[in-house]
């Protein structure tokens, strides 16, 4: 009888893991085709940026509404939200980029390298089934890092700092994405609104990071 429980345990596990797993990539699925959707909707009418406050206020404001709203369908609600306020301000962006020479290529470049830094991360902790947990401390400090860099870049303005912040923020996004999954699979994540909005983010900071980084460096 033991054995059978014991079984009949993994099995649950199992399929309650698969089952934040698919609702996960659906909902992500889903979330990406609406920022993709509002950052050309904002690149075809030319529409301004917001600015930093309106950003930061959209972005943390959204974002803790989903996570408070999480279990239930308002989160769906506020998720769907906040990914199309973060597409918008993502609009302006490209078609700065866009009005310069090689600014198409540089979009490519870095679409397509956060689709191969995203599907990599991913398709390795789902198959090497790795606990990435130990990753957290040094995802702090890097928060830590980070933070501190942002503030000094607001004031310096240096190019040489822009392009350390940019490089942490991919590193520190790629530690959310592998901590993120292997969450999921080990069971530690259990709601597939939080999974989603913790893979979107870390999506979106590399997209934006790798855009300034090709952007600097071709200039």
């Amino acid at each position: 009888m033991r054995y059978n429980s014991t079984v009949s345990h993994s099995q649950s596990s199992a399929l309650a893991t698969n089952k934040v797993l698919r609702n996960t990539y659906m909902l992500l699925g889903m979330t990406l085709v609406v920022a993709s959707a509002a950052a050309g909707l904002a690149a075809m009418f030319n529409l301004p940026h917001p600015g930093l406050l309106i950003t930061l206020v959209g972005f943390y404001g959204l974002m803790f509404l989903t996570e408070r709203n999480r279990e239930s369908g308002l989160g769906l609600v506020f998720i769907f939200a906040f990914t199309a306020f973060t597409g918008y301000t993502i609009g302006p962006i490209i078609n700065m980029y866009l009005s310069s020479g090689s600014g198409a290529e540089t979009v490519m470049l870095a679409l397509g390298g956060t689709a191969i830094t995203f599907f990599s991360l991913s398709a390795y902790v789902l198959t090497t089934k790795k606990d990435m947990s130990f990753l957290g401390g040094m995802m702090m400090a890097g928060f830590v890092v980070i933070i501190v860099g942002f503030i000094a870049n607001l004031f310096f303005q240096l190019p040489a700092l822009s392009l350390a912040l940019s490089a942490l923020f991919i590193l520190f996004s790629s530690g959310a994405i592998l901590m993120q999954t292997s969450a999921i699979i080990h069971g530690g994540e259990r709601n597939y609104i939080s999974a989603t909005i913790t893979l979107y983010v870390a999506i979106f900071n590399i997209f934006l990071s790798l855009l300034q980084l090709l952007g600097l460096s071709r200039d």
